[in-house]
């Protein structure tokens, strides 16, 4: 499980908390604002580990009612992951990622990089994975629900889909995860791709994390920025994200129709390693 963790584990945590979001912070509460960083001879908000910050846990909250309160999402990822040879050289693969979601029960992934491209599509029944290079796809029947699903895919298959946790609306983990902060602080005011945000730092037990998150009314996740702390090398996973709110999406979308030189595979079953 870590290497799924490790990928996903940021936007995972910012949308699982909708329950414990919901009882504290509403999502129309007030606009959070960004602090300035402060004047010399003041404390150094780089330098809090160990802190944990109601602010910055507010944020995620307030963040993550914001986007469960969406029943369709269409999501761009740009980005960058290590990858650390066995001599413990990192090297940076960059890829784009294009999400189409529809809560409860569908979703499209479509990834495409230099190296490889795949497509991911649940249309509430059956699961399809996708080689468009290759000329391949393996289908499998899928449980009712995008949640069911993707536990479904990564028990049976080993298959852990890109940020898959973007999905995980209201999981009961959130909790959990919170109370195992190690630190959760303000960085200070950042402007990404032209947007205004304010940067948050994370830390859990195996795993650094960063989020930017948009100001104002509509506080979307801008940039995310992870770190395996488990490998010496520090393999960094890095992405700038851009949202469409409630697009219209069809059945169409989510319906995989295999063009006429496709060939259909079976998907390998996971053999686990119990972590």
């Amino acid at each position: 499980m870590k290497l799924r963790t490790h990928t996903a584990i940021a936007i995972g945590l910012i949308l699982a908390m909708a329950q414990a979001g919901a009882a504290q912070t509403g999502a129309g509460d007030s606009a959070q604002t960004s602090t300035e960083f402060p004047t010399p001879g003041t404390d150094d908000p780089i330098a809090n580990e160990g802190i944990i910050e109601d602010n910055a846990i507010d944020a995620l909250e307030r963040m993550s009612a914001f986007l469960m309160s969406a029943n369709t999402m269409e999501i761009t990822s740009h980005s960058s992951t290590d990858v650390v040879t066995e001599n413990g050289q990192r090297i940076e693969l960059e890829g784009t990622t294009n999400y189409k979601v529809r809560k409860p029960n569908g979703f499209v992934i479509d990834y495409s990089s230099d190296i490889k491209s795949r497509r991911f599509l649940y249309d509430g029944t059956n699961f399809t994975v996708y080689s468009p290079k290759l000329g391949f796809y393996a289908t499998a029947p899928a449980p009712p629900t995008i949640k069911e699903t993707l536990n479904a895919i990564y028990d049976n298959f080993g298959i852990a889909l890109p940020l898959e946790d973007l999905f995980r609306w209201g999981d009961e983990e959130s909790a959990e995860r919170i109370q195992a902060l190690q630190s959760a602080y303000e960085v200070g005011p950042a402007t990404i791709d032209g947007v205004l945000t304010t940067h948050y730092a994370f830390r859990e037990d195996e795993v650094d994390w960063q989020i930017w998150i948009q100001d104002g009314e509509r506080p979307f996740p801008r940039k995310l920025v992870i770190v395996d702390r488990t490998d010496p090398a520090m393999p960094t996973y890095s992405a700038r994200l851009t949202w469409s709110m409630n697009p219209t999406l069809a059945d169409a979308d989510f319906t995989f129709v295999p063009g006429p030189d496709a060939k259909q595979i079976q998907l390998a079953t996971y053999q686990g390693t119990g972590e």
